[in-house]
């Protein structure tokens, strides 16, 4: 599953994992909604924790709503949109959370921005944190004296990487921290009622924030050599215009400058009946995830929502998609530095050959059935059964 920073493996099975009596989690989440990554892993966590009955203490963001049965605090400092001055804010904070966390065995700070509360907090208590990718580089990013302040705590706790690549970048920025791999899970349940029945002629789907990281440019670019055999195929592409406006600016341009008004639709936010007929009429699922910077797809949550709908999907090398999509089983992985040649290369190989596709889509909704929440949730008792010793 993963490894710690020099180089020996952990273990924690996917089987069940037995969590030990009474083993009390502190956590430090943000606003837990549904309504951006460190918000949806959080929600989702917590639901599979509760499920399997392990004792929670939940300090969140003061956006967040409260849950029932999970005892949730809400007096840190939100993180999106995050609040002016957040890390002085959030140590204020710290004498009451030290008095909520009093008798926790193990402090887990959710998102990467709460990991330097954790270290305050938890003193000489295991700390775990969760990075989900472009944060676990937070320590080279921000002003010092905060620089110091993440690092000191990255290197304190077992850091819980959402992928393989995500390890990997976080153990290059921090030499010799304690990792362990934990991919995302999916709400497999939400695309269950999905019967797979793509249009003729295609379209290939995409879903995600409309910004450099996601690829949406590279998609675009891709579309006329794909028309060049499949004149009438589409592409549609469903997720937030507002995340970054340039990049959407230029977007359309491109949209405009290759004649492709007909041929690729941006959407912006659709309600989620839509989203999800979407998915059922998609012929194929391509998300080009481009490292931006020190950005980068820490998972790729996305492509494996879009198999747990049935759909082959598309993603790319050297980012979290790697473990989000089994390659030439659930869909293809191409190489970002040939995503030129290879994307639309990929795309009309699945186009070309239904029976793979169908093949791929298959596939990826029985992985997606296997990487539930409930099987993160299970992976990481295993986590803290570990680091309690």
């Amino acid at each position: 599953m993963g490894g710690t920073g020099d180089g020996h493996p952990t273990n924690h099975p996917r089987g069940a994992v037995v969590n030990r009596p009474n083993l009390h989690i502190g956590i430090l989440a943000p606003d837990l909604t549904m309504k951006h990554g460190w918000a949806q892993y959080s929600l989702s966590l917590i639901q599979a924790l509760r499920k399997l009955d392990v004792r929670m203490t939940v300090v969140a963001a003061s956006n967040s709503p409260s849950m029932i049965d999970v005892d949730v605090h809400p007096i840190l400092p939100a993180l999106v949109p995050r609040e002016r001055a957040f890390t002085v804010k959030m140590m204020a904070q710290v004498p009451a959370v030290r008095r909520i966390l009093h008798n926790c065995d193990v402090v887990h700070a959710l998102a990467e921005p709460f990991a330097p509360l954790g270290a305050w907090v938890a003193g000489p208590r295991p700390l775990v944190v969760t990075g989900h990718g472009s944060y676990v580089r937070m320590a080279e990013h921000e002003r010092w004296p905060f620089s110091l302040l993440y690092r000191r705590a990255f290197l304190q706790s077992t850091l819980i990487c959402v992928s393989h690549y995500t390890e990997k970048v976080a153990q290059a920025a921090l030499p010799g921290v304690r990792t362990a791999v934990v991919n995302n899970g999916v709400d497999a349940s939400r695309f269950a009622g999905i019967t797979h029945t793509p249009d003729d002629p295609p379209f290939i789907l995409a879903v995600g924030a409309v910004k450099p990281r996601k690829g949406q440019l590279e998609l675009v670019k891709a579309m006329p050599k794909v028309l060049e055999q499949f004149p009438n195929a589409r592409c549609v592409i469903i997720g937030s215009l507002t995340a970054e406006p340039a990049y959407v600016q230029q977007i359309k341009d491109t949209i405009a400058a290759l004649d492709l008004s007909k041929r690729v639709l941006l959407f912006g936010h659709v309600s989620e009946d839509v989203l999800l007929d979407y998915y059922r009429r998609a012929t194929l699922f391509a998300l080009p995830s481009m490292n931006d910077g020190w950005r980068f797809e820490g998972y790729g949550l996305v492509h494996l929502e879009a198999s747990a709908a049935g759909l082959p999907v598309i993603g790319t090398t050297d980012c979290g998609a790697e473990d989000a999509i089994d390659n030439e089983v659930t869909g293809l992985l191409v190489s970002q530095a040939q995503v030129a040649v290879q994307l639309p290369e990929a795309i009309i190989r699945l186009l070309s050959n239904p029976s793979l596709a169908a093949r791929m889509g298959a596939a990826g909704r029985e992985k997606a059935a296997r990487q539930t929440w409930a099987t993160v949730a299970q992976e990481l008792i295993g986590v803290y059964n570990q680091v309690v010793g």
